[in-house]
């Protein structure tokens, strides 16, 4: 009897144990889909943790952050031992006694019905945490039987936590815990929450911090040291009373540590790692597709991203942004006093804020809701509130209504700058404005602006193209050229800056480094501008360019990053290079994942290319060259050369510069994101004033930084035969005075090994700089930019009055037809 009723017995167990045995293996496998997800071996040898990633410059100095949660993993060697002790104390006593299930714990909250307190391991908590084993996704169609639906993520739990055990020590197990809790404040991870509530790191905490955070593990929103300081300083006091209970904590510290206020001091993750930026906007839209075609997520999977960014470069050009926009602003504000700046090109005013306001999405909701009471629906926007708006003497808080908001930022300069090494294609600057958490549009690559003169030269590379060479020459006179709109003939006049005209002759090279726009139209009209367009695509314009008479003078809406990587295609022999922001990716164990190579494709010759750095070097070295304001910076030691061309849109909308060295293009536009907005005149608005000495600044900082990698010096010289003519005879007018006109130069244009040219060279600022690239109206519903004549000297003067007075007598034997 006794042995039926044990075999009996021992039947039932085996039953048991093999239906436990049979559930769990359905547990796991997700039979018929009733139970969801489970963590495979896999999943447990590599932890899913959200992990951002970080961005870093080429010379290795993080500079971002990608999260959707704060993180940053540490491993245990790097957590104060105060922390362990303080989390074991409050969470897991038998931490170390079980194998991840406490069966001790277990029965004491069955038996206590939980009044006991929880039975939840560490280790369990863990694989909550990592696996998220109570998420809907995680869950099969038993989610819908509440009580069953529990019990099951429990026995997930339990099954997670005995794989974690299996196969990590005990003391990685706390620092996955501790990289995985969340401290609050989109804060996750023990080094993220040290740096931003105590500005410290995870090994230096000391004991009242260590239970500070220990303590939020409870209800992060609950005991939030920032928002509930007295409830927080409670749960930390219990923490302690826990601490000394377990015998990690002697009496006399208790009774010394818990009289001790909080002391937080809110930080940030050093080198900039966290907020926003332009960069880490642009490195995240270069990276989209790659990240779609190789199943990575920028914000979860951990990787480390290496710009090209040179960190000293964008340091100096950072710095040289900062101070020359300040001028500018004063400037502007200074120009325009108490009056609104906003104007049409008929130099008409516009109220631009009434027009702002009611393309806002909101205006259209509160017509809606007030029935299109005006009164009603200015109310609103002229109500005061508190806000805090950008300056340059910092984050300024004040009472700003909408429509004030709207008049202030209206007014504000921006600007857009980058530098590249056509060589490799490297991105080197970027500086997408002047700053990013008040203007979020960047403008490298969003912006687009009217190129003003800076895209005179695709007109000269044409006329390259075509065969002419950089001595050809054209006459400064009136020009009448005829075009067809809509099948009518109509004329286009373009004029000069001044109204005048020289009648002299130019060489291509001296026009454009003068910038005359009526050269640059003869010259276009001989060419073609359909050929002036395709041009500028091949070399790597990509924006919708409208082909009409005017398309040199720079109508057209293109970018900061456009523009270099045309230029480029100048500087690198012919050759245009795709520009790259990324060099290389890896993940978190430095496997690299990616290396990047710019696509390259050649598009010129080397001959028409250094002809066209040959006339570029005009600006410079041509009397009356509109980069000659950059003598006022230190730029002229060893033989240095720069190219380069300034660019100013109608009415001093959008001031440009595009400079060249041996080793770098950098582009800069300089304006007010409202298009009507703009300043009144030359003498303060023109590129060589505005977007100019922003290079001229940075390139100074560059050449005198020994460490900076980039050092003065002349353009490479050609290596290929120069077929063309490049002595071109250019008279030096009585306003050109400056040393620059002994500066001996070779048979090909290059500087001579000794230049008459010293470190004493004066710094000035000329007349021509003054007077550069005053704008006029012109007949074409284009806009277009002009460049200033040089004044005339006597003899000048004399020969235009015979010129004139000769013509006239013809006009009267032709009856006055030409």
């Amino acid at each position: 009897m006794f042995r039926e009723i044990k075999n009996r017995y021992i039947r039932y167990i085996t039953i048991f144990v093999f239906f436990i045995i049979i559930f769990f293996c359905a547990l796991q496998l997700n039979f018929l889909w009733l139970f969801g997800y489970s963590p495979r071996y896999e999943d447990i040898k590599k932890p899913a943790q959200q992990v951002g990633s970080e961005l870093y410059t080429a010379d290795g100095k993080l500079i971002g952050r990608y999260f959707k949660e704060n993180r940053t993993p540490i491993d245990y060697n790097e957590i104060a031992p105060s922390i362990v002790n303080a989390l074991v104390a409050t969470e897991d006593i038998r931490f170390y006694k079980h194998s991840g299930i406490d069966i001790q714990a277990v029965g004491r909250a069955v038996v206590g019905m939980g009044k006991d307190g929880g039975a939840s391991t560490i280790t369990q908590q863990l694989a909550k945490n990592l696996y998220r084993t109570r998420y809907s996704k995680s869950s099969g169609l038993i989610k819908h039987v509440p009580i069953v639906r529990t019990m099951i993520s429990k026995f997930k739990e339990w099954m997670t936590a005995l794989k974690l055990e299996s196969n990590y020590s005990k003391n990685d197990i706390l620092a996955l815990y501790l990289n995985t809790v969340s401290f609050g404040n989109n804060t996750y991870g023990i080094k993220t929450a040290s740096r931003i509530y105590f500005d410290k790191d995870a090994k230096a905490l000391n004991t009242t911090e260590a239970a500070l955070l220990v303590g939020m593990l409870k209800g992060t929103s609950l005991y939030d040291p920032i928002k509930s300081p007295d409830r927080a300083l409670d749960r930390r006091n219990t923490v302690l009373k826990q601490m000394n209970k377990y015998k990690y904590l002697s009496d006399d510290s208790l009774a010394m540590l818990s009289k001790q206020p909080l002391q937080i001091k809110e930080g940030k993750m050093k080198d900039g790692s966290n907020g926003d930026s332009y960069l880490r906007a642009a490195v995240d839209k270069y990276l989209e597709k790659w990240c779609e075609e190789n199943g990575y997520d920028l914000y979860e999977d951990g990787l480390k991203i290496y710009t090209t960014i040179d960190s000293k470069l964008q340091g100096f050009a950072e710095e040289a942004v900062k101070d020359q926009m300040r001028i500018l602003q004063r400037r502007f504000y200074s120009v325009w006093g108490n009056e609104d700046p906003w104007e049409d090109s008929e130099r008409k005013k516009i109220d631009y804020p009434e027009r702002a306001k009611k393309n806002l999405p909101i205006y259209g909701l509160l017509a809606k809701k007030y029935k299109n009471n005006t009164d009603s629906i200015d109310a609103y926007f002229n109500k005061k509130k508190k806000m805090t708006i950008f300056s340059y003497k910092g984050d300024r808080d004040t009472l700003f209504s909408t429509m004030d908001s709207i008049r202030y930022y209206g007014k504000i300069m921006n600007t857009g700058m980058m530098t590249m090494e056509p060589k490799t294609g490297k991105i080197k600057v970027w500086v997408g404005g002047i700053d990013h958490k008040f203007f979020k549009y960047d403008h490298v690559n969003q912006s687009k602006r009217q190129a003003g003169s800076t895209f005179k030269p695709f007109a000269y590379l044409a006329a390259l193209e075509s065969g002419m060479g950089p001595c050809d020459t054209f006459v400064d006179k009136p020009v009448k050229i005829a075009y067809q709109n809509k099948g009518k003939t109509e004329y286009w006049e373009p004029k000069n800056a001044d109204w005048t005209n020289t009648y002299q002759e130019m060489s291509l090279r001296w026009a454009m480094g003068k910038s005359v726009n009526t050269v640059t139209a003869q010259v276009t009209e001989k060419v073609g501008w359909d050929n002036v367009v395709k041009w500028a695509h091949e070399c790597g314009i990509e924006s919708h360019l409208e082909s009409v008479p005017s398309v040199s003078l720079g109508p057209n809406d293109v970018s900061v990053f456009e523009m270099v990587r045309a230029y480029g295609t100048f500087l690198n022999e012919g050759v245009r290079t795709e520009p790259i922001l990324v060099e290389k990716i890896t993940d978190q164990e430095d496997h690299i994942l990616e290396e990047f190579t710019a696509k390259t494709k050649r598009v010129l010759s080397e001959e028409i290319a250094w002809l066209m750095l040959y006339m570029f070097r005009g600006g410079m070295d041509e009397p009356g060259g509109t980069s000659r304001a950059l003598w006022e910076w230190d730029l002229w030691k060893k033989n240095n050369q720069i190219g380069g061309k300034t660019g100013t849109s109608s009415d001093y909308v959008d001031a440009w510069y595009m400079g060249i060295t041996k080793d770098l293009v950098t582009g800069v536009w300089v304006g007010c994101d409202e298009r009507s907005a703009h300043f009144r005149n030359g003498e303060t608005g023109e590129g060589s004033r505005t977007a100019l000495p922003i290079f001229g600044k940075f390139m100074e900082k560059v050449y005198r930084d020994p460490t900076s990698g980039y050092t003065y010096g002349p353009f490479p010289k050609s290596k290929v035969e120069i077929t063309r003519n490049i002595n071109c005879p250019t008279p030096v007018q009585e306003v050109d005075t400056v040393a620059v006109d002994s500066i001996a130069v070779d048979s090909l244009g290059n500087m001579a090994e000794d230049p008459i040219l010293d470190e004493t060279l004066p710094k000035q600022e000329t007349e021509i700089q003054k007077k550069e690239e005053k704008k006029i109206p012109e007949s074409l519903p284009v806009k277009q930019n002009s460049t200033p004549i040089v004044p005339l000297t006597k003899k000048q003067e004399r020969e235009l009055k015979r010129k004139a007075k000769q013509e006239e007598k013809e006009k009267k034997k032709t009856g006055g037809n030409q």
